[in-house]
């Protein structure tokens, strides 16, 4: 059945839809030498150094809502919105599909829609690229003393957290309370095979040597619209992008910063199976853990992943056990539905990863990040004699989420192939430049490839045109799985200027 175009199934053959999907990750970012360090500036000048051949684009954010909360309601704050002059300096928006700005203190690189985990593996990694690339751009014009740091990871180790956020397109008309209760236990356990690892405590919770999940210690409670403080397991950010009278985006900010392609792949496919499987109201039993929050951290703590849970109904489950019942759910669930190929490798790889962690956690040293720098930095220690809370084996821990080559810990593992791989380094080279194929980031991507010129700002549900006659035009696009490279390679090839695409889109046979 082709995915474009489609729309929502009635009741009567009520199904889950497509789950397009993207990364947003902030970056850590810091400069050697310089004592004045100034986290924005310096991101500031990260974005500004990346050349592309493409002009400076406004980001439009006519369309966002940040304070509009999935319960019903939307906090009447002052929407802060940069000027036409602070956009264009704080963002980029990249020729393959991707958003490239400052939020905060920090440089964020936010995928394109994607709409399997294989090709959101591949974009995310295009994003450490992109990032390196404006990195060597910004040092070649700081002096020689000055060199700018960049690690994907989710602490300073210094109380400040920084995320790494998920997003998945669900269905509109799925009850909220449905998402909490099935979503909440699959997200406490997750960390099992998502986290990236971490030395010591932060956040003034109980003190451990060494932890599965980075953002463990930063969530404070169970569902909230905050993602700076007071941070919430459930977010409830009520801004789709799309229709909003069709299509809710949940966004996910537990999740860690992976380096490890095949943890970033299990992240967000299980994550994909699970909201189908919730959307499709599937899921015949209550996992509701007993306290969310307190057993996250827990979860945490447990390096050996097998300490009980309490659930509410005071049953005990460990977290390989608890993601076991997703996994039997999803197992039963595509049984008798047509499954995209991605889905075998999922529950395949998903299967072998939960039996490996309930034997013994340390047999994944080439795939999971937790446990890859476990044995790094417990290697270093023995080899040094060292105790946890010396400063190198700190060093150790922020040096594997270095994004510079020859540099970062991960990098090296991956240039000596002692880590497993999911994408080919041909595959992420193209995609710093290319978007995907599939998602409406092709047609978004592929007008500022041909158009830059008369485009003044774009979003990811919109671009606009000005042709410097007439009023602006606007292209909505609101449908994230139209204007795909299937359905608008034509029009686009019948389009040599803006003027011709704006003139075309317009016929019957065409159309964003």
């Amino acid at each position: 059945m082709s995915p474009y175009p489609f729309s929502v199934c009635s009741d009567e053959a009520r199904m889950a839809i497509p789950k397009v999907m993207g990364i947003e990750t902030e970056y850590g970012i810091t400069v050697k030498n310089q004592p004045d360090f100034n986290p924005i500036l310096s991101s500031l000048l990260l974005i500004n150094s990346y050349e592309t051949h493409i002009s400076r684009i406004r980001w439009d954010y006519e369309a966002e809502s940040p304070l509009r909360d999935a319960r019903g309601f939307e906090y009447m704050e002052e929407k802060d919105v940069p000027s036409k002059e602070e956009s264009r300096l704080i963002n980029l928006i990249l020729s393959n599909g991707a958003r490239f700005y400052v939020d905060h203190a920090h440089p964020e690189y936010s995928s394109p829609e994607c709409t399997n985990p294989r090709d959101l593996v591949i974009w995310d990694k295009a994003g450490e690229r992109i990032l390196n690339l404006s990195r060597s751009r910004a040092e070649a014009i700081s002096p020689p003393e000055q060199r700018i740091l960049i690690y994907k990871n989710n602490t300073d180790s210094k109380g400040n957290s920084y995320g790494t956020h998920e997003n998945y397109l669900m269905d509109r008309r799925v009850p909220f309370a449905r998402i909490v209760q099935h979503l909440m236990p699959f997200l406490v356990t997750r960390q099992i095979f998502t986290g990236s690892g971490k030395v010591g405590a932060e956040n003034n919770t109980e003190p451990c040597e060494y932890q599965i999940s980075q953002r463990a210690d930063f969530l404070e409670t169970e569902v909230g619209l905050e993602t700076m403080h007071s941070r919430p397991i459930i977010n409830t950010r009520d801004e789709p992008h799309a229709d909003p009278e069709k299509y809710r985006r949940l966004h996910v900010i537990v999740g860690d910063a992976n380096m490890s392609e095949v943890a970033n792949f299990l992240k967000v496919g299980t994550m994909a199976i699970a909201l189908s499987m919730i959307e499709d109201d599937f899921i015949d039993r209550d996992l509701s853990l007993e306290s969310p929050v307190l057993a996250y951290r827990r979860v945490s703590r447990d390096l050996a992943c097998r300490e009980p849970i309490r659930l509410k109904d005071g049953r005990t489950l460990t977290a390989v056990d608890l993601q076991r019942q997703f996994l039997e759910l999803a197992h039963r669930y595509y049984r008798d539905r047509e499954a995209e190929a991605w889905v075998g490798e999922v529950l395949s790889r998903w299967g072998s990863v939960l039996d490996r962690l309930a034997a013994d956690p340390m047999t994944l040293s080439r795939e999971l990040d937790w446990v890859i720098k476990r044995e790094l930095i417990e290697n270093y220690i023995a080899k040094h004699g060292l105790g946890w809370t010396d400063s190198r084996v700190a060093m150790i821990d922020l040096q594997y989420h270095d994004i510079r080559p020859g540099k970062g810990l991960y990098g090296k593992l991956e240039e000596t192939e002692t880590v497993d791989r999911i994408a080919t380094e041909d595959e992420i080279s193209k995609a710093i430049y290319d978007p995907p194929k599939d998602t409406r980031a092709y047609f978004r991507g592929l007008c500022l490839q041909k158009y830059s010129q008369e485009i003044v700002s774009a979003s990811w549900d919109s671009v606009i045109f000005d042709l410097k006659e007439g009023p602006l035009k606007k292209i909505f696009m609101l449908e994230p799985l139209r204007g795909t490279e299937a359905h608008v390679r034509q029009l686009l090839n019948e389009s040599p200027t803006a003027a011709d695409l704006l003139q075309n889109i317009s016929r019957p046979n065409f159309g964003v």
